[in-house]
This record gives structure tokens, sequence and C-alpha cells, in this order.
């Protein structure tokens, strides 16, 4: 008996959801995702080769979201006028001339918008009509699509944690950097810088210039790691760089951190007050991989570069998909994140683009974090909190067990990481689902990288293979209103009222923009799909 659901029958499989999905909202040779140098000068590059180009950035960041310290180490050290965005637009354009050039090249700039997912047709994702960059700002969410896409996304702030470190007035480099320039609106008078390489001591340099105080740098290591001249400029300043010490703790007050207590990494010997309103955590930044990672981007770990980094030094990362500046590696100063972002875009347009020197840095940045790390868990107790979010102590990651608003089975006493091991190396993701740490609103950018560190020194492994947790999308925090589809009113008018329990209710995909579907819809008054 032939069946009746086959009427019509094509030879394709009548249930798949190829050519159903929905394509991107708008079309673009190119994307250009970061405003930076890099990301500047990519756009500006293809726009003068005749391509349609969309440049966003995320900047300037709502109040709401600079709370949850995304995408830098904010720390609560931001004045009132961060919620003002209309001002915030204005202030973040003005603190770059190369934004009116972008404009008079007939660039789309669009600022204060986040790219929250990148996807392309791979495995699992066969459907997919085209390659497609999740966009969103405060209001909603949409897609666009493209012939090519360049990342220049940047770096964000390494977070270490200490006692005291989750009060207001604890930050990031990266954070403070963008608080003094592009938003002109921090609120601290007097700092602490920890660590002395060059991040350190340009994020020094950059507050006295603001007119800033530096109470001091501190510092793990012996002797200062950063540039001798520059280092040598903070001292005749008058800014002490107080080398073989780690901070112990920060007191507070009604405003968050009111002093820094140091002391020396031997532990021996009395702690030294050093008052201020704000400490920096400088010891080193990131590169921001999240697109990368979830469009299936090969990630690899390389110290030189900042721990884990794309495969690719620059360039192409895959079909479509180009890297350039410090999302790429560490290491480039402004002129050579340029030139990346350049040939990127060259390379995006299928131009010849030119072969750039990437010289190996000297600097062994994970060992530098491992020893900073170190140092702070000698320093500081087992019960400080290392995931903000979930208030994970070191103690409940070590000994994986959940935060303490959770309830503790007597069992649950047994495990630990030790027990874990019995079965292999750690898994970050699985450690993660047994305690929650990384699972907060910050998405883990206060604590990623110091947890998978944490479970290798746990498990005695080399720094290199610390367990990396990956990303999914939304690789942000996004409100659930600015991810729903605010037409959902409209579609109860036309048969929501008919969506649960019936299955002679729903409509097959196969059924979809046929007669058969017409017939569906009149009948029920409604517009329901499988």
């Amino acid at each position: 008996m032939a069946d009746s659901n086959n009427e019509g029958f094509t030879g394709t499989d009548a249930h798949a959801v190829n050519g159903k999905l929905p394509g991107a909202d708008a079309h673009y040779d190119l994307v250009v995702v970061g405003a930076g140098p890099a990301g500047l000068a990519a756009a500006l590059e293809a726009a003068a080769n005749g391509a349609s180009v969309l440049l966003v950035d995320e900047h300037p960041v709502s109040a709401a979201q600079m709370g949850n310290d995304v995408p830098y180490w904010f720390g609560g050290r931001m004045t009132g006028a961060v919620a003002a965005k209309a001002r915030m637009i204005e202030q973040v354009f003005m603190a770059e001339p190369l934004f009116e050039q972008a404009f008079d090249a007939g660039i789309e700039v669009q600022l204060g918008v986040y790219a929250w997912g990148l996807w392309r047709n791979r495995a699992n994702l066969g459907a997919l009509p085209e390659a497609m960059l999740g966009l969103a700002d405060e209001e909603r969410s949409w897609t666009v699509g493209f012939k090519a896409i360049v990342l220049a996304t940047g770096a964000r702030d390494l977070a270490l944690a200490f006692d005291g470190w989750a009060q207001p007035g604890v930050m990031g480099a990266q954070g403070l950097h963008a608080l003094l320039t592009r938003y002109d609106a921090f609120a601290g008078r007097r700092l602490v810088v920890l660590g002395s390489g060059d991040l350190a001591l340009d994020t020094a340099q950059l507050a006295l210039d603001k007119g800033l105080e530096v109470a001091a740098l501190v510092e793990v290591a012996d002797a200062p790691q950063g540039d001798a001249a520059k280092a040598a400029a903070l001292q005749a300043a008058g800014v002490p760089i107080r080398c073989a010490s780690v901070i112990r703790g920060a007191p507070s007050g009604i405003d968050g951190v009111r002093a820094a207590v140091i002391g020396p990494v031997s532990g021996e010997g009395p702690g030294e007050t050093l008052e201020c309103d704000t400490i920096c955590m400088a010891v080193g930044v990131v590169p921001a991989i999240e697109l990368l990672d979830v469009a299936g981007g090969r990630i690899v770990t390389d110290s030189a570069r900042g721990g884990h980094v794309p495969q690719a030094l620059a360039g192409m990362a895959l079909p479509d998909v180009f890297i350039a500046g410090d999302c790429a590696g560490l290491g480039h100063g402004r002129e050579a994140a340029a030139a990346q972002g350049r040939a990127a875009a060259r390379q995006a347009l299928g131009l010849d683009a030119p072969a750039l020197d990437h010289e190996a840095q000297a600097a062994d940045r994970l060992a530098y974090r491992q020893a900073w790390l170190r140092a702070l868990v000698a320093a500081t107790p087992d019960t400080v909190h290392v995931c903000q979010c979930e208030e994970v102590s070191r103690a409940d990651l070590l000994g994986v067990q959940p935060p303490q608003y959770l309830a503790r089975p007597e069992k649950l006493g047994c495990r630990s990481l030790e027990t874990l091991l019995h079965d292999g190396p750690p898994d970050q993701e699985q450690i993660k689902r047994l305690t929650r740490a990384c699972m907060g609103a910050c998405q883990a950018r206060r604590c990623r990288e110091q947890v998978g560190m944490l479970l290798a020194m746990g498990a005695n492994l080399p720094i290199d293979q610390a367990p990396r947790a990956g990303w999914r999308a939304p690789v942000r925090p996004l409100a659930l209103k600015v991810l729903a589809d605010w037409d959902e009113a409209e579609a109860m008018r036309e048969g929501w009222d008919v969506w649960f329990g019936i299955p002679t209710q729903w409509t097959p995909y196969r059924d979809i923009g046929t007669e058969r579907e017409a017939m569906h819809r009149e009948a029920l008054g409604g517009n329901m799909h499988l």
C-alpha cells in the first residue's frame, strides 16, 4: 500500500533540514570583527580594493556587561559615565582617528555590537545555507553572511586569585587601559600594579601619564621582567618595583579595595601595607580565540604566543576565516598588527599579500604565569574563591566538590582530583560540571586560565599541558531578551494556541511551502512548523 505521506517524494530525505534554515539578515564581501589596529587596517585595505565591508566592535560595552567583567576585567572601577551609551559611542569614536577614515571609505561601522557566534559548513553543520556571524546589541540579535571574515578580536585579561580579589578595585590591565583611554571613565586614583613585564611597565606609565599615583609594582621574580629602560624610567619617577614579593591580601573599605598587603615570596618576614584604591593584575593577557574556537579552528598551546592560540600564526586559520593581531598571538606592536590586518584582508579577497615575519618571542609566558600562581597559592588560604561567579574555592576545585551553596552528600567526600586521576589526565570540562567552576555569568573570563593551571599543578603536569575548556556560542553573556524572537506575539496570534499536545497539529519540514502545508494551516488557523 502506498504511503500517502510520501506523495511527491523527490528522492531526498523528507525529514532533513537542508534548505529549510533561514539565511543571514545581511551580506558582505568581508566582515571584520574588532576595530583595533589589525581590524581597522584590514577593513580599510578591503574597502580600498572595492569590497563591501562591515566592521564591528563591541566597544562601548554596556554598563551591565562591564559589571560582568566582559570583555575585559574592569573590576568595578568605572564611573557612572559608562551608563550613557550615546556619550560612550562618541568617546570611543573620538579615541580612534581611523574611524573617520573608515566612514569616508564607505565601510559600514557598527560600534557597541557584539559578535557572539560564528558558524560555517562543517561536520554537524552541513545544513547551514551559508557561513554566518551572530551579532547583537542591547536590544536585538541578528546574523550576517560573508564571503570571508577577519577576526581581529585582540586579547583579554588574565586573572589570578588572591585573598580579597573579588571586591571592587581589583582589575586587569586591559580593563584599566580601556577605562583610561577609549572610555575616559576610570574611578580610581592610586594603584598597585602586579607584575613587572612590559605589560605592567606600560600600564604603570599610562597611569602616571593620566595623572594617577602608582604606589608600587609587585614582582614575584628576583628582578624586573620587562624592558630595562622602561623600568628605569618608572623608578626615576618615584615608582618602586618590589621584586621577590607577592600580594598577600587586599583589605576592603566602603568602596572596595583600600590597600594591598605584600610580603616576600619566601613567606618570611612581616607584610607591608600599600595604601591604594585599585590593584591592577598585569601579569599577562590571553588571546581572544572564542569565535575561532566555536567555528572549528585548530587551537594549540604556544607559550611564546600567549598560551592557547590558533595554530595559524596569522592569515587564514580556516577556509574564508582569517586572523590578525593579538588573537593570532601576542608580542606584536601596533604597526605589526596593522600589517597583519592588511595582509589578512588581501588574502581574504584573493589578492597577493606580502609575506610577514613572525619572529619567535623569547618570553616563556606560561612559565611566568605559573610562577605567579605558585606564589599566590603559597601566600593565600585554600578558601580563596578561584571562581567568583559560582563561589568555588581552590579547595573545592582540587577536592572536586560543588560550591558551598549546594548540598554535599557524604559520599562526595570520597571524591577528589586524585581519585579522578586514576582514570586519566584532568578534563576541565568534566571538572566544570562537577564543581561548577567556570559556569558563571562572566563565562570563565576571570577563572578559565587559572583553573586550568591549578588542575595541571594538582595532576603534576607540565604547564603547557594544562587542560583547556572549549567555547560554545554565545561566546559572551547576552540577555535572554536579546536572543528571543520578538515576533512571537504575532506567532501566538497565528497558532501558538494549538502548539501543545496533538501530533497532527505539527507540520513536517517536507511539507513547508507546499500545498499540503497551506491546507494544514487553513484547517488549523495556525502556522506551526516542526
